[in-house]
């Protein structure tokens, strides 16, 4: 009988995103991000919610940290809100706004609680936004650096394990549109697809620059990352005929092609530039350098995934459409689709050829249609489901020689889901917006029973 038993240096660890939980917009010096001033705009998020209190970690965050201690996870993901650093996006450090996370991760340490830093989570500086129009520009990239350098020589101290962008994809390509209005911020639409492609090469070129960023500031040694919500390719049924198809759709599925794999393998996928044509991004002599840096590890960002089947046509494969009935989540794109951990994981080793590079689920779970019971419990047996799914398929990843070394609960709290306001609930942590209440659910106590076994239970 198979125990799904999790070697003993796994990192069990949970996920959240700074402008999510942290609230506090216009305290310690922050000054707005291209959320704030998307989410104050009529229309844009679902009941005109906005984070500006949201959790209010910034003022809570020790109560949340006890909470994780209680979980028992020995590693938290976070992300450090770049307007809270350097509130006009270049120049001055807002110190007030470093204290903050140094406090943070203080308050981690003395839990013996790892902290996991992502450098940016889509809260850009709406300065910049309003200087050169954030990732279209190339000066972002060189904007982030600096950035970067800020946060890295002040906190690297205590903090040894970066990551520097989190999803490509979604602060640009699902945040500039050219003829639908994007639903994410800056909800900007642009003239052409070239233009679009144009601001996630800037992202790369961000990420690049980031990573010598780090390794230049760091006081000492540390670990890279770069996290990515890759469109996961799945093999209808494990023929070798249907494993090749899902292989060779993986290159231009949901932008892998142009953004996961230049990062790891220094070129943008061929069958990606050829699919783009005049659409490609224009790459400057030494980009390609600069984006391919060196990594202690790749994130991965997994929730769902796309059935492919090997068929005679002139791309060898077809991507499936789910039936009606087809198990989902309560969200519109979250189908339950196990086994897409394990083949995310498989298509970077195997697919880009990077045997070698160690994978982290960097964030894993779903929003479900929570309600507390007459007794003001949260018995979300369906997020249970879900989870313990997806960690037999991640299981199934060590089992066969992977190098899955640590999984993200996305998320530890329940949040402001950016364009969903607060209709989607995600966590892990039941939070009352109006006292600020926060319960766990049985989620938490069927999590801290996985990571105090090491295994899925």
């Amino acid at each position: 009988m198979t125990i799904y038993q999790f070697p003993e240096d796994f990192y069990w660890g949970v996920a959240t995103a700074s402008f999510q939980i942290e609230g506090a917009v216009n305290e310690g010096g922050r000054k707005p991000s291209v959320w704030d001033t998307f989410t104050a705009t009529p229309g844009k998020i679902l009941g005109n919610d906005t984070a500006t209190i949201t959790c209010d970690h910034y003022h809570l965050y020790e109560t949340d940290v006890q909470l994780m201690a209680k979980l028992g996870i020995k590693h938290y993901r976070f992300s450090i809100a770049w307007p809270r650093i350097i509130p006009d996006g270049r120049g001055t450090v807002n110190e007030e706004g470093v204290d903050f996370y140094k406090r943070l991760v203080d308050c981690l340490q003395k839990y013996n609680i790892t902290p996991h830093a992502t450098l940016y989570h889509w809260d850009s500086p709406q300065a910049l936004e309003d200087l050169y129009g954030s990732w279209q520009s190339r000066q972002m990239a060189f904007d982030f650096a600096d950035y970067v350098t800020a946060v890295v020589s002040r906190l690297g101290d205590r903090i040894t394990h970066w990551m520097t962008l989190n999803e490509i994809y979604y602060f640009t390509h699902a945040s500039y549109g050219v003829e639908l209005e994007p639903a994410h911020a800056p909800g900007k639409l642009l003239s052409s697809q070239k233009e679009v492609w144009q601001t996630s090469h800037h992202a790369l070129l961000a990420h690049g620059l980031g990573c010598q960023a780090i390794r230049a500031a760091s006081p000492g040694a540390c670990k890279v990352a770069l996290v990515d919500s890759i469109g996961v390719t799945v093999p209808i049924n494990e023929s070798p005929e249907n494993i090749a198809a899902a292989k060779k759709a993986f290159h231009t599925f949901r932008l892998n092609g142009g953004i996961l794999i230049p990062a790891l393998t220094g070129a943008y996928s061929p069958a990606m530039l050829e699919e783009l044509g005049e659409n490609a991004p224009d790459i400057k002599p030494g980009d390609l350098e600069i984006i391919h840096q060196p990594l202690d590890a790749v994130g991965l960002n997994i929730y769902s995934g796309t059935y492919v089947r090997a068929v005679d046509n002139e791309k060898g494969y077809e991507l499936l459409n789910l039936p009606k009935g087809y198990p989902r989540m309560y969200m519109p794109w979250l189908n339950i689709v196990p086994e897409s951990i394990y083949w995310g994981i498989r298509h970077v080793s195997e697919t880009l050829g990077r045997h070698d590079l160690p994978v982290m689920i960097t964030e894993n779970g779903c929003a479900a249609e929570d309600e507390l019971n007459a007794n003001g419990e949260m018995i979300d047996t369906d997020r249970i489901m879900y989870l313990r799914q997806y960690l037999k398929s991640a299981y199934r990843a060590i089992d066969e020689g992977y190098l899955l070394k640590g999984y993200f609960l996305w998320t530890f709290i329940d949040n402001f889901e950016w364009a969903w306001g607060y209709s989607r609930p995600f966590g892990i942590v039941y939070v009352n917006y109006s006292t600020q209440q926060r319960i766990p659910k049985a989620s938490f106590e069927w999590y801290a029973e996985c990571i105090h076994q090491n295994r899925v239970v």
